[in-house]
């Protein structure tokens, strides 16, 4: 098992990256941006965020897999967005807008992340513009992949869908459980089966 320490330097140092890409000068938000944070360790299938609940956190993931996930008034199970290294994760809409959570959290398989809340994160918008903005492009960012989803979703056939998963994560095939990614493309398990023995991948 990690220890913090562990978990905190692994995390900063991938954060770090992410937050500053390309950019070699230093970004001016990261020392208080860096001291928010604290490590946790989670098991396989561990809730982070149930339904109905206000998202208080925000999280990076420094290890495991992760999905957020719906469920219908008739107990179906539709996998939404996953989540690993190095990304944030949560439910951003309920962190937020601090409103109740349509959806739930859970971890996929044992994992490290680092988590902050809500009134952390406002005070740091508060003090820094350039916090504001990447807050601003991260939004935007997921904002613009929603509404390619959307159209995959709508207007892609099966086999479509599929090949756009491969060619835009070709890596989550071996990251995560088939049955999970069948659900996120809106396709039944034996379909998917189907799809991944007979495309070349």
């Amino acid at each position: 098992m990690l220890s913090t320490q562990h978990i905190l330097d692994k995390g900063l140092s991938a954060l770090y990256r992410v937050i500053h890409g390309n950019n070699t000068n230093e970004v001016a938000y990261w020392s208080d941006f860096s001291r928010i944070w604290t490590p946790m360790q989670v098991k396989r299938k561990t809730l982070l965020t149930r339904m109905g609940d206000t998202e208080k956190h925000l999280y990076f993931v420094v290890e495991g897999v992760y999905r957020s996930y719906y469920i219908s008034p008739r107990g179906a199970d539709a996998t939404l967005v996953f989540f690993y290294p190095p990304s944030f994760a949560g439910v951003a809409d309920s962190f937020l807008l601090q409103q109740p959570s349509k959806y739930f959290v859970e971890s996929l398989t044992t994992g490290s992340l680092l988590r902050t809340n809500f009134n952390q994160v406002q005070q740091l918008m508060l003090q820094h513009r350039g916090f504001e903005q990447f807050v601003l492009g991260a939004v935007t960012r997921t904002l613009s992949g929603v509404l390619e989803r959307q159209i995959e979703l709508q207007c892609f056939s099966a086999e479509e869908k599929f090949r756009a998963l491969l060619q835009r994560s070709p890596h989550v095939l071996q990251l995560i459980p088939h049955k999970y990614l069948a659900s996120y493309l809106g396709i039944d398990a034996t379909t998917f089966s189907k799809l991944l023995g007979s495309i070349k991948l």
